[in-house]
């Protein structure tokens, strides 16, 4: 996977970076259920690539992005410690409700000394909107759920950027139900079977 750091001019700073938070990943699982124990057998592919492959995804003209579900900070927290960097002017907010994960995942920011993430310890649905540039969210829930959060964070231009498994198929047609949006699907380069969705143009049916 060298290749896919190499095409996102990930520097060596950065890497040293999504390592030390790979590592550190080991030392709070002992202590929380951050991600699954096998997970942690690959987690630089499993987490932290599957991450990473979702930056070229991002328009250069983001300001705020929001990610849902953090968990332990996938996709979230990895491309902020790589946007820090290259696009400081873009604020992330990684939403997580377990308060046990947020503890972590201010610990990564601090770690990483980043300025440009802001962490919120409540539920989705608590939250005062507003309109994002890019939503990201993985594993959290299906995409009509997704959708059901995304849509009052989301303005005509936003992009939700969503990695899914190989029911992806059965989530669209279902959630194509409910809400009218326009996606495109992406090859993952971590899953033979699943896919990446962008979405935009979200709205309600009936509206």
């Amino acid at each position: 996977m060298k290749n896919l750091l190499e095409r996102n001019n990930v520097s060596r700073e950065t890497y040293l970076k999504l390592r030390a938070y790979e590592a550190s990943l080991v030392e709070w699982q002992k202590k929380f259920n951050l991600v699954s124990n096998a997970s942690l057998v690959d987690a630089w592919e499993r987490h932290f690539i599957d991450s990473i492959q979702l930056l070229p995804l991002i328009p250069e003209d983001s300001y705020l992005m929001y990610d849902f579900g953090s968990g332990a900070g996938f996709p979230g927290m990895v491309l902020a410690i790589i946007l820090n960097e290259r696009t400081p002017y873009l604020k992330i907010k990684l939403i997580e409700s377990t308060k046990k994960k947020t503890l972590y995942l201010n610990y990564i920011a601090e770690l990483c000394r980043l300025s440009n993430v802001e962490i919120i310890n409540d539920r989705i649905e608590n939250i005062k909107p507003e309109k994002a540039d890019v939503i990201t969210s993985r594993a959290m829930t299906n995409l009509n759920n997704l959708l059901g959060y995304a849509v009052k964070f989301s303005s005509r231009k936003t992009k939700c950027i969503f990695p899914k498994g190989q029911k992806y198929a059965e989530e669209i047609a279902e959630a194509e139900k409910k809400w009218k949006f326009e996606y495109e699907l992406i090859n993952s380069e971590t899953s033979e079977e699943g896919k990446i969705i962008t979405i935009t143009n979200l709205e309600k049916k009936g509206k």
